[in-house]
C-alpha cells in the first residue's frame, strides 16, 4: 500500500535495529485520511471471506480496525488489556506479551459479544513475535469463532509473527511488510 508506505518513509522514526516509531500517524496522533484508506483496503482484500466482527486490541488497533469496520459494515470488538468495573466475569481471556512494552498483559473480551456464529477478521497496528495476534485467535477460538483472517499495518517482516500465524493455517495479510530497519533506514520487502 503505497500511502501507507510513504506515510513510514516520511514520519516514522526508526529507533533501533527492532523499534519503528509511527506514533504520528497511527498509534498516538491518528491521520483519519490515511486510517480511511487502510479500512478500505483491508475491505478489499477480505470482501469474499463472510466476515461478521472484526477483533482487535486495545489502543492501537482500533483505529484502523473501526475504519475497516465502517467500510465493511460489520461491528468492531477490542480486547481490553485491563479489567473494568462492568467487565469481570463471563469473558474469554488470554495473556499477551507485548515486545516494545516488555510486559505481559492479559486480555479479555465479553462472551457477549463473539460467539460460534461470528466470522472474525482480527486486526492490530503491528505485528512482530505475533504474540498479540496469537492472543486474539485464542480468544476466537475459545468463542467457537471462524477467524477469517489477521489484517496487520505493519508487519515487521524480520520476526517471526507472520510465520506463527501461516503454520496454524491462518491467513495474513500485512499492508506494509518491512524487512529490515537496518543503519536507521526502513526497508521494505
Amino acid at each position: 500500500m503505497d500511502i501507507l508506505k510513504k506515510k513510514i518513509l516520511d514520519e516514522g522514526k526508526v529507533l533501533s535495529e527492532s523499534v519503528l516509531k509511527v506514533d504520528s500517524f497511527l498509534n498516538h496522533q491518528i491521520d483519519p485520511v490515511l486510517m480511511k484508506n487502510i479500512g478500505e483496503e483491508f475491505s478489499a482484500r477480505f470482501k469474499d471471506a463472510g466476515i461478521t466482527k472484526i477483533v482487535t486490541i486495545e489502543s492501537s488497533g482500533i483505529a484502523p480496525a473501526t475504519m475497516t469496520g465502517l467500510v465493511m459494515g460489520v461491528p468492531v470488538i477490542f480486547a481490553r488489556k485491563r479489567r473494568s468495573l462492568t467487565l469481570v466475569d463471563h469473558l474469554y481471556s488470554a495473556e499477551v506479551h507485548s515486545f516494545t512494552k516488555k510486559e505481559t498483559s492479559e486480555i479479555s473480551i465479553s462472551k457477549d459479544y463473539i460467539n460460534g456464529d461470528d466470522v472474525v477478521l482480527l486486526m492490530d497496528d503491528f505485528l512482530a513475535n505475533g504474540q498479540a495476534a496469537l492472543g486474539l485467535v485464542s480468544i476466537a477460538e475459545q468463542a467457537g469463532a471462524q477467524i477469517a483472517g489477521v489484517g496487520i499495518v505493519i508487519e515487521k517482516g524480520f520476526q517471526n509473527g507472520s510465520s506463527q500465524l501461516q503454520e496454524r493455517g491462518i491467513r495474513v495479510e500485512s499492508l506494509a511488510i518491512i524487512k529490515s530497519l537496518t543503519d536507521g533506514k526502513v526497508n521494505f520487502k
